[in-house]
């Protein structure tokens, strides 16, 4: 009877320290995602910009986009994914919708456009992608 009230206590602690384990890092990972996403939003905006911008300008973007992804290198090595969003069916427990689109080329209920990454960690959602779905015409 001892050794099954171990074997029972021991099991409990490493459940236990598993789940502590994954809530830091669903943690740390929420805080992370956010300068992900400034980082994304200066890349974005580096596009729209003019071919005629100074070298110094154009090196100053690559170093952001190598912190780019080494920040998403990070969050893979926790085991955090981005949730796959366009073309996908809208899943109200991993999208948030803030838009719709009357659309023809897409099926109802389909996300047509990504507006903010979402995350999780295994089956845990840590952000939900907010996105823009379509609707009959």
């Amino acid at each position: 009877r001892r050794q099954a009230d171990f074997d029972n206590y021991r099991k409990r602690v490493e459940r236990e320290r598993s789940e502590t384990y994954n809530r830091v890092v669903a943690d740390v990972s929420l805080k992370l995602v956010g300068v992900i996403d400034n980082l994304k939003r200066a890349l974005d905006s580096e596009a729209s910009l003019e071919a005629s911008e100074s070298d110094e300008f154009r090196h100053f973007f690559h170093g952001v986009d190598l912190i780019y992804k080494q920040f998403n290198g990070i969050l893979d090595s926790f085991g955090v994914k981005p949730i796959a969003v366009v073309g996908e069916t809208f899943d109200p427990h991993i999208h948030e919708a803030v838009a719709t689109e009357i659309s023809d080329e897409y099926e109802p209920d389909t996300v047509i456009q990504e507006i903010r990454a979402g995350y999780q960690l295994g089956d845990k959602l840590i952000r939900p992608a907010l996105v823009k779905v379509s609707t009959r015409g």
